[in-house]
């Protein structure tokens, strides 16, 4: 289980002769081994090829014969669990404990998805059988479903190697659908990618899979990720990654002669609403957990808590002291690479030029920005010293502001992906309720309550959920529970496509689109179509939901 540097074109190897590069292990800050080759055009062209043949092939397996690919591939993963962490760890300086939870993450999304493909009910079968005689006109017979789309490019994510990359959501619910996929690996963490890439590919040939099944591409740039989502075979995309870079994708696809859906999850400022009743009841307990969520894994997940809104009050302004001296014992420690270091450092500081916008914890940064009002979090951690900064290190850095300031500026409502937030003071009620109208889409949002509290957040909570795609009530949005029910998206700019999610059961649905077969003979139709029901699902039939024959 040592990577090699070399694209996977389906089962053979990619051209030695493009431009090289290196993963680097941030927490050191030295380059490992090998050197890894960008996929040339050629490459790129074989990929994209070898998946349209697949394409039709893998449309008509049936459910159980897709299952048992997901299911090869997770006890795969499993098998090889401490070399794919032992790399994993030197390419992110994410930490064992936190990795090997996302092993088993990834693998329960495979097994997930192999359970959805197996049921069939995925595809929403709808029956409306003929009215010859129906006056004044006869309705003709409508049988519809969810069919693959095709070739589907996905880009892995930076911060989850394995849950959001080769083998990760994306992957899992499109091979789950029947579309063949072309992973675009992430330059920061290759060695694992083409790890988990080679067990993959292993599952595909074991199977019995076509060739185009799957593939991997390497690129240290954008080339290859652009001339993926240009190429005709190519029929989606699915992306985790920045605003900038998600964005760019959806306008490269939107520009083609044929658009295709870009499913992009973009970030989120995941806001945390602390009203006074929950700060009385457990404010110690509220100020470990925000201060563990915000800072977890250096805060690099798109569900961070980026916005914390609280009234004003002595109790609160109590609460944030002791937050405050939460976040100052917190470790400085290595971000994934060097490149989200230099954004997270860039941000903060502009961020505390923003008028209004007071610096409340964090090293190296000016003192007097902390005096143009009063600062409950400024004088907390007045006597706390800078620590030392290493290449790809970061430690907190927070603000605070008013609630008129932060509903006035639209870049305080601008993901920092890292260990930074910015608190907003409220005066009252209705000021909590307009900084909540003014956010942007994002993934989710968080209310903390007492039971009597509760029940008058009605307001906020239907504010909320037309902002996010996972509202939560007395929790933290950090720590994802993957399940039939979990919705994680949401409205733009937090993805794309705020109709759909990129984990759980729902996800296979982004890789189809319906398809009416009108008037068929019924051996010429799909067997989800049948009337013999033969895969036993259930579907809509006259109106009515049942897994019956006709």
């Amino acid at each position: 289980m040592k990577p090699e540097g070399i694209s996977l074109i389906g089962f053979g190897a990619g051209s030695p002769g493009g431009k090289q590069f290196r993963a680097q292990d941030p927490a050191r800050g030295v380059a490992l081994d090998p050197a890894f080759v960008s996929a040339t055009p050629g490459d790129v062209e074989r990929a994209c090829f070898l998946a349209a043949q697949a394409a039709p092939v893998l449309a008509t397996l049936g459910g159980a014969e897709r299952g048992k690919l997901l299911r090869a591939i997770a006890a795969k993963i499993e098998a090889h669990a401490a070399p794919l962490v032992a790399r994993a760890m030197q390419e992110t300086a994410l930490g064992e404990v936190r990795l090997q939870g996302e092993v088993t993450r990834t693998v329960n999304q495979l097994r997930l998805q192999a359970g959805v493909a197996e049921a069939g009910d995925w595809c929403d079968a709808r029956i409306e059988t003929a009215l010859p005689d129906r006056k004044p006109l006869p309705r003709p017979d409508h049988r519809s479903m969810l069919r693959p789309l095709g070739p589907v490019a996905v880009f892995g994510s930076s911060n989850f190697p394995f849950a959001y990359s080769v083998a990760g959501g994306d992957t899992a619910s499109a091979l789950a659908a029947g579309c063949p996929v072309i992973v675009k690996a992430h330059p920061a963490h290759p060695g694992v990618s083409e790890m988990v890439a080679r067990l993959v590919s292993e599952a595909v040939r074991e199977c019995e899979w076509p060739e185009g099944t799957f593939s991997l591409l390497f690129d240290a740039g954008f080339e290859v990720g652009q001339s993926l989502v240009r190429h005709p075979a190519v029929r989606a995309v699915g992306f985790t990654g920045s605003r900038q870079g998600g964005r760019a994708l959806m306008d490269l696809a939107a520009a083609r002669p044929e658009p295709i859906p870009v499913y992009a999850e973009m970030g989120s400022i995941n806001p945390v609403f602390l009203m006074p009743g929950a700060l009385a009841e457990r404010g110690d307990a509220l100020a470990e957990g925000l201060a563990n969520s915000a800072t977890l894994s250096v805060g690099q997940f798109c569900t961070s808590p980026g916005v914390v809104v609280l009234e004003r009050s002595g109790a609160a302004e109590e609460f944030v002291r002791k937050l405050a001296a939460r976040l100052g014992a917190v470790p400085e420690a290595a971000m994934l690479h060097a490149g989200i270091k230099a954004n997270f450092d860039r941000a903060v500081k502009e961020r505390a030029k923003v008028t209004g916008v007071r610096t409340a914890v964090g090293a190296g940064l000016p003192r007097e920005q902390t005096e143009s009002g009063h600062s409950a979090v400024a004088e907390a951690m007045a006597d706390k010293k800078a620590p030392p900064t290493g290449k790809c290190s970061a430690a907190p850095v927070w603000f605070e502001t008013d609630a008129e300031t932060f509903c006035g500026t639209a870049a305080l409502k601008e993901e920092i992906f890292g260990p930074s937030a910015v608190i907003v003071w409220c005066q009252h009620r209705n000021e909590v309720l307009l900084v909540a109208k003014a956010l942007e889409g994002g993934l989710t949002a968080a209310i903390h309550a007492s039971a009597s509290e509760a029940a008058e957040q009605a307001a906020l909570v239907a504010v909320l959920a037309d902002k996010v795609g996972r509202v939560i009530l007395n929790g933290f949005p950090t720590g994802l529970e993957v399940s039939t029910a979990i919705v994680h998206g949401g409205p733009y700019p937090a993805t794309s496509d705020g109709r759909s999610t990129a984990v759980g059961t729902r996800a296979i649905t982004r890789w189809a689109r319906l398809v009416c077969y009108q008037n068929f003979a019924d051996d010429l139709l799909p067997p989800e179509l049948q009337n013999a029901n033969p895969l036993k699902l259930r579907r809509m039939v006259n109106g009515e939901w049942t897994d019956g024959k006709l």
